[in-house]
């Protein structure tokens, strides 16, 4: 099992996170609510859900690939920015999961050392 999800589990437990919840792993797009408003204008509540697919990713980086939970936006976005790897290094660390914060710090660590060499 790679170091990543070793890791991400291991704080998935320390910190009770739903791993099936329905938010990006990428932009932390989640779940909104709102009101179905009829022609007689009776309103009644609803929820808005983000268009989640379940994409694999590869790191050119670090060479591997990686399964997220990501909205279709974000995919979009991972595309225009050029891949995972330049994605993570732009992208705000509180809006990333846990797992993506990992594989963000070990991007930084691999890109680091390269640059050095």
């Amino acid at each position: 099992m790679p170091d990543i999800v070793r890791m991400s589990l291991r704080l998935q437990k320390k910190t009770k996170v739903n791993a099936m919840s329905r938010v990006c792993e990428l932009t932390g797009k989640g779940v909104m609510t709102g009101n179905n408003v009829s022609h007689a204008n009776n309103k009644t509540r609803r929820r808005f859900l983000p268009n989640l697919c379940q994409v694999t990713l590869i790191s050119d980086a670090l060479g591997q690939r990686f399964r997220l939970r990501v909205s279709a936006h974000a995919l979009r976005s991972v595309e225009h920015r050029g891949g995972l790897d330049a994605f993570l290094l732009k992208a705000n660390e509180t809006e990333l999961s846990m797992r993506a914060r990992l594989l963000r710090r070990q991007i930084a660590k691999k890109t680091a050392e390269v640059a050095a060499a």
